[in-house]
């Protein structure tokens, strides 16, 4: 068997350093998961995902003079940008509104808001710095 670039393949974990992992065929090529393409979170240590000997799923992602790279992460189902950002972003009153909103909208409004408590910090801060101006100048 002979693998090509784009083909999604299964091997075993032969070894793990600091930089990634190294990944064996079953028809014995041999290549490196690089730590950034392991995982789409976050990733301090290989050793705290993968461990010797464990059967993962790569896709090729490139092969030069017989090395080959491989990508975990491509494998992984992609997350969808839309719901998440509606999960963090939504309160519970949000949800039970009856009005329907749409991302952008959404986006809008946290906008609006975020300019609003910005500006108001903005005034405290000038406010407070008029005092301590203002006494400094009777005191000299």
């Amino acid at each position: 068997m002979s693998i090509s670039v784009g083909d999604i393949v299964e091997g075993k974990v032969t070894g793990i350093t600091k930089f990634g992992a190294f990944v064996e065929c079953e028809d014995g090529t041999k290549g490196l998961v690089h730590i950034s393409q392991i995982s789409n979170d976050y990733i301090e240590k290989v050793e705290d995902v993968l461990k010797v000997n464990d059967v993962v799923k790569c896709k090729v992602m490139s092969i030069e003079d017989n090395k080959i790279s491989f990508s975990i992460k491509e494998c992984l189902p992609k997350k969808e940008h839309k719901k998440e950002f509606s999960k963090k972003t939504f309160s519970d009153e949000d949800k039970n509104s009856n009005k329907e909103s749409s991302p952008e909208s959404a986006f809008d409004d946290l906008l609006s808001k975020f300019m609003k408590e910005s500006n108001e910090r903005l005034d405290s801060i000038r406010q407070r710095e008029n005092k301590k101006f203002s006494k400094k100048r009777k005191y000299n």
